[in-house]
């Protein structure tokens, strides 16, 4: 049922695609996301797949293709990196408005200026509320595996939705690790063909997409279904886990708790770095210091009351956001985790750490820090300062 290759996460996530085998794919290529696209266009020209594949000549006609091939019934993917992202910002409320299953691959990088090519979470981020579901991957595994549940996810009849699925770039889409690839007809099993409602190109039941609703409509109508549709997708996204742990013996939840159940120390982080605070985490414990980690996978919608509850009886918790939040009270993800934390009306003292913008090594010896931050919040019961840098060149 499946095979375990050594390969990149770009070429993970392009296994997974071929495996997928969507109908039309729009792409435009840019770094460190091109070889998702090299190596599909390669499974094209080979005859592997039957997908209609467009390279398109800008990020925004690329995600424009993808509009209009899901409003006509394809099943549609794309994929894309930092200033991609954001060219292609215009379309993206708008496929999330038609309710547009689109699957779309990020792989994160810096937004520029200045020029930076290397990994932070600035580019989804800056559209994590466009309407999209975003999923979020700590290694290859996760990327692959996310990839494939995403199909689903969106294309669910209490949800469709598009769905953002993302790695840390270079960290871990030109890395090579281990994956485990299912086989194609497992795959195909899974996600099924997409059956559309109202395909735009069903001429004997036509219907109006892209229509005007002004004063006196059902804008705000359509808005609130939108919203529970979103809120809908954590039921959904937590049994295609468990369908998907069927055949991969793998299931994934909202977020990852390591080692809570006793925490008195958390940190709350993101994608890859994920994997470095779990070595530092395990460490810790053998010193006897009751260290934790949550680590968010599906971050829109946000499991905001399920986070405060795996928090449990925290003494001290760090939020590490791998974006500038531009704000003086923090990054996004540590604003969402407060908030959540007074909706809750739990009272943890929490603290930002702003780390790894632009590629910036995150190393073990931050993530000691952070802790030993953490352990002196909690025997005070101060927090000196909300938002702190982690690797700041002196």
């Amino acid at each position: 049922m499946s095979t375990v290759k050594a390969i990149t996460g770009d070429v993970a996530v392009a296994e997974a695609m071929r495996s997928i085998e969507p109908d039309v794919v729009g792409v435009y290529p840019i770094t460190p996301q091109t070889i998702i696209v090299e190596a599909y266009a390669e499974y094209v020209a080979r005859g592997e797949v039957q997908t209609e594949f467009v390279p398109a000549e800008s990020e925004h006609s690329a995600i424009s293709i993808c509009v209009g091939a899901a409003a006509a019934g394809a099943r549609t993917m794309t994929c894309t990196s930092s200033q991609g992202l954001a060219l292609m910002w215009e379309v993206l409320p708008i496929a999330s408005g038609m309710r547009l299953p689109i699957v779309m691959f990020d792989v994160n990088r810096a937004i520029s200026a200045p020029i930076n090519i290397h990994c932070d979470h600035s580019d989804t981020m800056g559209a994590r509320d466009t309407g999209w579901l975003q999923i979020y991957s700590e290694n290859a595994q996760e990327a692959y595996d996310n990839f494939i549940q995403a199909v689903r996810i969106a294309e669910h009849p209490d949800v469709q939705l598009p769905t953002m699925v993302m790695m840390d770039g270079f960290v871990i889409s030109h890395a090579i690790q281990r994956v485990e690839v299912l086989d194609d007809a497992v795959v195909k099993k899974f996600v099924g063909e997409r059956k559309a409602d109202y395909p735009l190109l069903d001429i004997d039941n036509p219907v109006t997409w892209g229509s005007f609703d002004g004063l006196g409509g059902w804008f705000m109508e359509f808005k609130k279904d939108q919203m529970q549709a979103i809120e809908n997708a954590k039921q959904v996204s937590l049994d295609v886990a468990k369908e998907y742990a069927k055949i991969s013996g793998r299931e994934y939840g909202l977020f990852e708790s390591y080692k809570m159940d006793d925490a008195d120390y958390a940190i709350i982080v993101i994608n890859s770095t994920a994997g470095t605070a779990k070595t530092v985490v395990d460490t810790l414990r053998e010193k006897g210091v009751k260290a934790g980690l949550i680590k968010i996978r599906m971050y829109r919608p946000f499991p905001a009351s399920e986070i405060v509850a795996a928090l449990n009886n925290c003494k001290a918790v760090a939020v590490m956001d791998r974006v500038p939040g531009y704000v003086d009270i923090g990054g996004p993800l540590f604003e969402d985790v407060q908030v959540a934390c007074y909706q809750e009306g739990v009272n943890i003292p929490l603290v930002n750490y702003i780390y790894g913008l632009g590629g910036r090594d995150i190393l073990t010896s931050h993530i000691e820090s952070v802790y030993s931050d953490l352990e002196t919040i909690a025997k005070t019961g101060k927090v000196a300062s909300p938002v702190n840098y982690l690797g700041i060149k002196e």
